[in-house]
């Protein structure tokens, strides 16, 4: 009774419009309430989900993206992907996905490469014929290789509430993300030609090794992360400092596009979002600490393992669960309140931890393109000026192959686990 009390609220507070974490937080609010449970225990929860000092390398990787970005980085690896991609029929449109997988290492989130990305990417794509709902698809759909090519945010949290390495889930999505970023690629060109979408000239190798130094020192920056925290040079938290001094070098000094009057409104930025993903997390600690008293996460197994015990039917399930609150609850959200729930069932069929966190991810990031609380869709269609149900309508054929990727990373442990087994 209680526990439908929570979701209840919950859900109201979510359909009413309420931002995610407040509604988290409300709602936790009114259970205790009812419960008599004290109002001490809001701070006690909250503190205990933001005490730990993996976290603290958030806001250095939101920051070092904050400075890439300003420093000129996303035109300079748009350059580059249309010089290599743009001769091919719907290049734009290649060069648009190419553009996301190179932006990923960068920004760490799936809503940073669709606003970078596509407000320069869609209007082009307009102005040279291409149509609307599919510019905008097109950028929605390959903002999602963000969360899942290294650095990222989301695997930042998973591997806080699983106590596995950073380092391991990095490297464990990078495959999964070249494969989701190649896959894009294919419905892009069969759909273009379709069309007979436009395509470019032929750039000459010159012109292509010109954009690739310019690009160069952005993309060097994922390859400094993952080498210092693999090498053992240094900690996650320290790989987000030095990223942070990397770009803000790079900005100054190398691209010189980075005007020092801009680093504190960069830095007021990296504050704003850096507080909203804390909160998120803190309300979602207690929310989940309320679940675990209600004892919500045995129920859930209990429920999924009711149903069947054959781990292809299981891990389906968790699929479908995920894919489900993807559509409407924020990816760091749900990764706090349903990782907990739904490790010790993805375990009790042997899925490894890692693997199942670059799932997890996999399936929330589907999330952020599919309605009714898509935010990618709607900043995508939002700089289009097209309507959500077109750019709906369009994404049909990107998802399928997100949905093919997210299969292979489901029942094909090596997808996630080969690179990290490298290092062990």
């Amino acid at each position: 009774m209680m526990a439908a009390v929570l979701f209840i609220s919950f859900i109201l507070l979510i359909f009413l419009g309420v931002p995610v974490a407040f509604s988290l937080g409300l709602s936790s609010l009114v259970y205790l309430i009812i419960a008599e449970i004290p109002l001490t225990i809001i701070p006690q929860k909250m503190f205990a989900g933001l005490n730990s000092f993996v976290l603290l390398c958030i806001p250095g990787f939101i920051l070092a993206g904050n400075l890439m970005n300003a420093g000129g980085i996303t035109e300079r690896i748009i350059q580059f992907a249309n010089n290599i991609l743009g001769h091919i029929r719907g290049g734009l449109g290649l060069a648009n996905v190419g553009s996301s997988m190179g932006f990923a290492g960068i920004s760490g989130t799936a809503l940073a490469d669709t606003a970078s990305i596509g407000s320069v990417m869609i209007p082009a794509m307009k102005k040279e014929g291409y149509g609307a709902g599919f510019s905008a698809a097109v950028t929605a759909s390959s903002s999602t290789v963000g969360p899942i090519i290294p650095p990222s945010l989301p695997m930042i949290i998973v591997g806080t509430l699983a106590s596995v390495s950073i380092g391991d889930l990095f490297l464990a999505g990078a495959l999964p993300g070249l494969l989701l970023g190649v896959g894009l690629m294919i419905p892009t060109y069969i759909i273009s030609v379709k069309r007979n979408y436009p395509k470019g000239t032929r750039k000459s190798l010159k012109e292509i090794w010109t954009s690739f130094t310019g690009a160069f020192w952005a993309l060097f920056m994922t390859v400094i992360i993952l080498w210092g925290i693999l090498g053992g040079y240094f900690t996650p938290t320290e790989a987000s400092i030095i990223a942070a001094l990397y770009a803000l070098v790079i900005g100054i000094f190398v691209y010189k596009e980075l005007p020092i009057r801009k680093i504190p409104s960069i830095m007021l930025s990296t504050m704003t979002t850096t507080a909203s993903i804390m909160l998120l997390v803190g309300f979602a600690n207690l929310f989940g600490w309320i679940m675990v008293s209600e004892q919500i996460p045995q129920m859930v197994a209990d429920a999924i393992l009711g149903i069947s015990s054959n781990p292809i039917v299981v891990i389906l399930l968790i699929n479908l669960l995920l894919l489900f609150v993807g559509t409407f609850m924020e990816t760091i959200a749900a990764l706090v309140i349903l990782f907990p729930v739904l490790m010790p069932v993805a375990s009790s069929v042997g899925m490894d931890p890692v693997q199942f966190g670059v799932m997890m991810v996999l399936n929330l990031v589907i999330g952020l393109v599919t309605p009714p609380v898509g935010v990618c869709l709607f900043v995508a269609s939002q700089i289009g000026k097209v309507p959500i149900g077109k750019t709906a309508r369009e994404l049909v054929p990107f998802l399928g192959v997100s949905l093919i990727v997210l299969m292979l990373v489901a029942f094909v442990p090596q997808v996630s686990l080969f690179l990290p087994s490298l290092f062990e």
